[in-house]
């Protein structure tokens, strides 16, 4: 197949001599980012989109819906095609597409166009994602993989705490009177840039010696997926109905039967979707638990943090921007602290970052409950403390997961990766969700009681999921991350 058949290109030659190929990491972190930021950029928008779009509550939870459901759905299919046709070649296609449906969304005269167009965003970024993982995997050795993850890390971070900020800034500065539209806009000469600069850095690299799509596992795991995120989405705005659990029932045996398939197929010599063996490596099969719980927690925080501020204290989209910045700057200092670390103390950075995460958390949870009316000031110090220990254990868990993969798995393992990333975040905004929403008490005379209220008791919440993610570091194994 194509993937067999690509030779070596000089930065993948540059990265064995020892010298990493710093401008080609560059490019697929830009993308990674300007993917992860599409998934929080949209929720400060949000109200100017219902008014000028006509959109109602359903549409409006379609916009983001439709974006997470195509990606997260087809992650793990793009990883095998991007084995079959070439890595490079569906990173390209990714991009192309991502920057197109941008386009498409800036324009969109309707709600359903918008939508529309955020399911082929989402198509775009599934196609992105995982091959930046797998880039990584593959161009760098293991022994310094653990500056290239904290870079990669930072990244992500800095796009899930930092896209409503940047999504305030932009609907703020309103340029040529685009309001809402400039979120899209602005993904269009980025990732044009992104398209030529990758057309000549980013190589092409030996993937594994895939023999062909695995269609019955394709159409399995994609029921499975879209039984498990569809009801996750939709399911505390339709009031939990039969509907969602028949969803989720469905999906477990989805799951059951991908499962057997994959086995049967497995025993058969053939080439299966997902090779279940990878799970047999503990700091995968572990590590992966840790980015659901990672993922379900930051996700879940940061929009109840957003509907606090807008909706409780009143804030412009911008003003609750700028409450994320100080969080924002602590994630990237201590994500660096953590890249310089690891190497050293290995498993002990996470467990220390986990401690400072969970301590977060809970120090939100009792100051607001403790008597004093929530403020933007009053919360930022704990917001800081919980982005300390985010730094610390965020950005050192990708590499948890991908350590010890071998590079010709390098791509099925990343698209797990990444598809545990968005299950994670659609789980923590379905439970933590339900949680807020139900704690908030609408028309209370007192509103800014009620939301200090409701993000005291999400706070808890997501403390006991915190709580959880250090349960696992605990269980890690012992030796460095970058030790393969």
């Amino acid at each position: 197949m194509a993937g067999t058949r690509q030779s070596t290109s000089p930065p993948a030659a540059a990265a064995r001599a020892g010298a990493l190929p710093w401008t080609t990491i560059a490019v697929i972190l830009s993308a990674l980012f300007m993917a992860v930021l599409d998934s929080f950029i949209v929720v400060v928008a949000d109200p100017a989109i219902e008014v000028d779009l006509h959109a109602s509550a359903g549409d409006v939870q379609w916009i983001l819906a439709g974006y997470q459901l195509s990606y997260a759905v087809f992650i793990i299919t793009a990883t095998r095609l991007a084995d079959l046709y070439g890595r490079k070649r569906i990173f390209l296609l990714g991009v192309a597409l991502f920057t197109l449906a941008s386009a498409a969304c800036a324009l969109a005269p309707t709600a359903g166009g918008l939508i529309a167009a955020r399911v082929a965003q989402g198509l775009g970024a599934a196609m992105m994602v995982p091959q930046v993982f797998a880039y990584v995997t593959v161009l760098v050795p293991a022994a310094r993989r653990h500056s290239v993850y904290g870079a990669l890390g930072i990244a992500m971070g800095m796009a899930t705490i930092g896209g409503q900020l940047v999504g305030g800034l932009l609907i703020g500065a309103d340029l040529f009177d685009s309001g809402w539209r400039l979120v899209f806009w602005v993904n269009v000469p980025i990732g044009t840039a992104l398209f030529a600069l990758a057309l000549r850095h980013v190589p092409t690299t030996p993937s594994a010696a895939a023999r062909g799509l695995d269609l019955p596992g394709v159409l399995v795991l994609s029921s499975a997926l879209f039984l498990l995120v569809l009801p996750l989405i939709q399911g505390r705005e339709a009031g939990w109905p039969r509907w969602v659990w028949a969803c989720f029932a469905g999906s477990a045996v989805a799951f059951g039967v991908f499962v057997a398939v994959e086995r049967r197929l497995e025993r058969r010599g053939g080439d299966p979707l997902v090779p279940l063996t990878l799970f047999r490596q503990r700091s995968f099969s572990l590590g992966i638990v840790l980015v659901l719980a990672l993922y379900a927690l930051i996700y879940s925080y940061y929009l109840a943090l957003s509907v606090t501020m807008q909706q409780g204290l009143g804030m412009s989209a911008l003003g609750a921007g700028l409450v994320h910045a100080p969080a924002a700057g602590a994630f990237f200092v201590f994500s660096l602290v953590a890249s310089r670390t690891i190497p050293r103390y290995g498993r002990r950075v996470l467990e220390i970052g986990a401690v400072l995460l969970a301590s977060g958390y809970l120090a939100t949870g009792l100051l607001l409950v403790s008597g004093p009316r929530i403020t933007p000031l009053l919360v930022i110090p704990t917001l800081v403390l919980q982005s300390v220990g985010g730094g610390l254990v965020i950005t050192p868990a990708l590499n948890t997961v991908l350590s010890h993969v071998r590079p010709e798995s390098a791509g099925v393992a990343s698209g797990v990766l990444s598809t545990a990333q968005q299950c994670g975040g659609a789980l923590g905004v379905a439970a933590i969700g339900a949680v807020f929403f139900g704690s908030l008490r609408h028309g209370a005379a007192d509103g800014v009681a009620a939301a200090g209220h409701a993000f005291a008791v999400a706070s808890f919440g997501v403390f006991v999921i915190a709580v959880l993610a250090g349960v696992v570091v605990f269980l890690l194994p012992k030796a460095p991350a970058t030790r393969g």
